[in-house]
């Protein structure tokens, strides 16, 4: 028998089942082969605390601690700088307000990216408190701490039934039932499927695809040093990784849970609209893929009991957000569980609530 029961293997799951394993036995099933597979393997790995709807930030802002000081080296600096067009100034002035971000030349924006379009580039704002998440060593972190605890992680199970039984939850996978008292949903695109399992109310989750193409460092430049590159309406954003440029078209197409890939088509739109701000064009492409950016009914996170049954918890919604908002997150549902007073302010603890729902 099993106090929790974590249903997911992403940085959603791994997190929260690490944060309650101090507090009772708890075993992850995840269905892949390896943690952190799908969407959590496909991220944009950057901590900006700023992103996001007021509640991911409060929740980002909440685990700013465990990323300056957890003792695993999980970020490096990275900053992230943001451009705009001629006709964007209002855009431009309020998602500066909003992201806490600074004016700054465009000529010094060009001194970072040298590739950035004088033509095209109007306006320009950077924030230096942007870093880069080392995703898997995050992952891994987590597992680690379950492991601690005498906790089970288990890849390559795959839940085909839950039942409620007297003592609470039998959860079959892969021909073996795992007795639980709790349940903790966190299967990033599939939540409303294993909601559906356990007889819980879904709650209308949305995946939907993003794709990411790796290019070629721009003109053979030394990249490693360059912010993130995001455009002011979101339209295409690009990352450096270990000497090639990440570029994204930033799409957010609806799709069902599947192991998502890149659109073609997609991809080249995308890639267009990032060329449209640079002077080197891209010349070739050296790989691409998807992840699904799941998002409830209202974009929030989704942490807490289920209306339907308090044992169940919904720790899903990440939408993008997962690896920045986990620490803070995954903390919250262990305090809901032992009825420890949080730090998360009221009004965001009501915007994440699962109860909103109703």
């Amino acid at each position: 028998m099993f106090d929790f029961l974590v249903i997911g293997g992403g940085i959603a799951g791994t997190s929260a089942a690490a944060r309650l394993a101090p507090h009772g036995k708890t075993l992850v099933l995840e269905r892949e082969t390896s943690l952190g597979y799908h969407a959590s393997g496909r991220s944009a790995a950057l901590y900006e605390s700023n992103y996001g709807l007021a509640s991911t930030v409060a929740l980002s802002k909440a685990s700013n601690d465990f990323f300056t000081n957890a003792d695993v080296g999980l970020i490096s600096p990275r900053g992230l700088l943001m451009v705009a067009k001629s006709d964007e100034r209002a855009e431009f002035e309020v998602t500066c307000a909003k992201m806490d971000m600074t004016e700054i030349p465009r000529d010094d924006a060009i001194g970072m990216v040298p590739i950035l379009d004088p033509e095209t580039v109007e306006f320009t704002a950077y924030h230096k408190a942007a870093y880069d998440i080392d995703t898997d060593r995050m992952i891994q972190f987590f597992a680690k701490g379950v492991r601690a605890y005498d906790g089970d992680v288990l890849t390559g199970q795959t839940v085909t039934q839950i039942t409620r039984s007297e003592a609470g939850w039998t959860v079959t996978a892969n021909g073996t039932d795992y007795s639980a008292k709790m349940i903790f949903n966190a299967a990033g695109a599939w939540v409303d499927q294993i909601a559906q399992l356990a007889g819980i109310t879904p709650l209308g989750f949305t995946p939907l695809r993003r794709s990411m193409a790796r290019i070629p460092a721009p003109g053979g430049h030394d990249i490693s040093n360059w912010p993130m590159i995001l455009d002011i309406r979101e339209t295409w954003y690009a990352k450096p990784d270990a000497g090639k440029l990440l570029v994204s078209p930033a799409e957010e197409d609806l799709q069902e849970p599947h192991d998502a890939w890149a659109d073609d088509m997609v991809l080249a739109e995308g890639l267009a609209r990032y060329e449209e701000n640079v002077t080197e064009p891209v010349t070739r492409l050296e790989s691409s893929w998807a992840g699904l950016r799941t998002f409830s009914p209202d974009r929030n996170l989704v942490l807490g009991p289920s209306a339907d049954d308090a044992t169940f918890f919904w720790v899903a919604g990440q939408g993008g957000y997962g690896f920045q908002s986990a620490p803070a997150a995954s903390q919250l549902v262990a305090d809901l569980v032992t009825g420890t007073p949080s730090v998360i302010d009221a009004q965001t603890l009501a915007a994440l609530d699962p109860q909103r729902f109703k």
